[in-house]
């Protein structure tokens, strides 16, 4: 493991409030983490404009990053979170419930529409970059957030983690590509069987699903990236090569994932008062979990309350 540096020193802006970028130079890894403290770990707004930023500025250097005197290649990108026992939780919850019952249609096409910027830049490798994108999973991914993991060539998950689209148990769907991202992964019976059924899985179940590539002992998921990275470096440009023949036969586009999070925008906006009532339930839940006067509720791990209303797979 080499060195890992503040991303500032390369040129790149780490000047974020959600977010914390640092750059390995001995591996040529980008790592972004997701960096919420004493908030509910989702997608607003300002981490949703943060991450943009940030990726448009890869694309627009082309993937390099720039000293005085030198250039840097990205080769890896890695999305992580400095959040314990969470890697994301996906949508805003207390935005989509206020805008669906408010009846605010285009404002929440609006939330949605950012949210897929975001994902289809990661899945389009910042427009075109030869970047491998690793997804390092330490804690709950939860709808929009277990989307975002997945527009990553490889998922590398501890034990304590878990997966779960529990968007069905308020009568909504995975809005940002889930169907789309999940049945490229493992295949639709896999999607089906995530989504409609709304459960939890464990990182082993994920593994045996497809969903997760390398499963590793709680506390070695950073390891168990420069492992993969030293693993594969000798047929880098092979694998790169090899993850976009596959993406080109099964492609994801941008239009597709705007066709699914229109629909996911108007069920949204038939959400019943039965339905805004569980989803208050889960946002009562995720801030007395993650608010500050319960942050050490954190330390217990990722089995808290936030899935008390959710099923498990066996």
């Amino acid at each position: 493991m080499g060195l890992v540096m503040n991303a500032e020193v390369y040129g790149l802006d780490n000047n974020f409030k959600q977010l914390a970028v640092r750059y390995d130079e001995s591996h040529e890894v980008l790592w972004t983490y997701f960096n919420q403290k004493n908030i509910v770990p989702c997608a607003n707004y300002e981490i949703v404009n943060e991450i943009i930023q940030h990726q448009e500025e890869i694309a627009k250097n082309r993937g390099v990053l720039f000293t005085q005197d030198k250039t840097f290649n990205i080769k890896y990108s890695v999305a992580a979170s400095l959040t314990p026992n969470v890697f994301h939780l996906g949508g805003q919850l207390t935005l989509i419930r206020d805008l669906a019952r408010n009846q605010h249609k285009e404002a929440l096409l609006a939330y949605a529409t950012k949210a897929i910027d975001l994902l289809y830049n990661r899945l389009s490798r910042f427009n075109g970059c030869s970047i491998i994108n690793i997804s390092l999973i330490q804690g709950l991914a939860l709808g929009a957030g277990l989307e975002g993991a997945l527009t990553s060539d490889v998922i590398i998950a501890e034990r304590k983690s878990l997966f779960s689209f529990p968007e069905m148990l308020f009568n909504m769907f995975p809005g940002m590509g889930g169907y789309s991202l999940v049945a490229r992964k493992a295949g639709i019976k896999v999607a089906d069987e995530m989504i409609l059924g709304a459960k939890q899985y464990t990182a082993e179940q994920a593994y045996e699903m497809g969903i997760v590539d390398v499963l590793v002992d709680d506390g070695e998921g950073e390891k168990a990236v420069y492992n993969w990275i030293e693993k594969n470096k000798r047929f880098s440009n092979g694998y790169l090569a090899a993850q976009k023949a596959k993406n080109r036969l099964n492609p994801i586009t941008y239009d597709e994932l705007m066709d699914i999070t229109r629909m996911w925008v108007d069920v949204a906006l038939k959400l019943t008062d039965r339905e805004f009532s569980i989803m208050d339930r889960f946002i009562s839940m995720q801030e007395k979990q993650y608010l500050p006067a319960n942050v050490a509720n954190q330390a217990n791990g990722t089995n808290g309350n936030v899935f008390s209303i959710s099923r498990s797979a066996t």
